[in-house]
């Protein structure tokens, strides 16, 4: 459980964080990657878990795979079709304390204009003070989707049998939230 003292409002630091994903390609190797461009903010309370909250909206087109050309194909309809739904969100509607240092944030993610309820376990890993006095909390953790439930539908079948891109996603995160003054 994290201290009391950090209860309090967040902001996520886009450049210390990762928002991330993982798909099978081919049905042989894994791409990974990720949306840099992040507006996050975050309520901790700590002496009631489950007052706390989380909002998260990513850009569509920040998508960033390190091969530019799917990167594009990524942002087609396609796949997220981020000229015509230009956000990712998520926002949470319940944050429950497992036992010790977990938790689960529970709350509609919104893809391509469709919105799901998923639930990400969430482990909490520490709080520092930064070199700028700035109190930092950290958290990491994950959940699969299943891509199709989005409108995420394309895909190719392969030769040897197959598909092209796996239906489930997983989905990485890598929370660095500083204290708001």
């Amino acid at each position: 459980m994290y201290p009391a003292e950090l209860t309090g409002d967040y902001t996520i630091d886009a450049a210390h964080s990762r928002f991330g994903f993982v798909a099978r390609h081919a049905m042989l190797t894994k791409v990974r990657g990720h949306f840099p461009t992040v507006q996050a903010t975050a309520r901790l309370d700590a002496t009631n878990p489950a007052a706390s909250q989380v909002r998260v909206v990513l850009l569509a087109a920040g998508v960033d795979t390190g091969n530019p050309q799917r990167d594009g194909h990524l942002r087609t309809g396609d796949f997220l079709d981020a000229e015509t739904h230009p956000h990712i969100t998520f926002t949470s509607s319940s944050v429950e304390h497992v036992d010790a240092d977990r938790f689960e944030v529970s709350g509609p993610l919104t893809i391509r204009g469709i919105t799901r309820e998923v639930t990400i376990p969430l482990e909490y890993t520490g709080t520092a003070v930064d070199a700028m006095g700035l109190t930092r909390v950290g958290f990491e953790g994950g959940t699969v989707i299943n891509r199709k439930d989005f409108g995420v539908s394309f895909n190719a079948v392969l030769e040897t049998g197959g598909v092209m891109i796996s239906e489930k996603i997983t989905l990485e995160f890598d929370l660095s939230a500083v204290k708001d003054a």
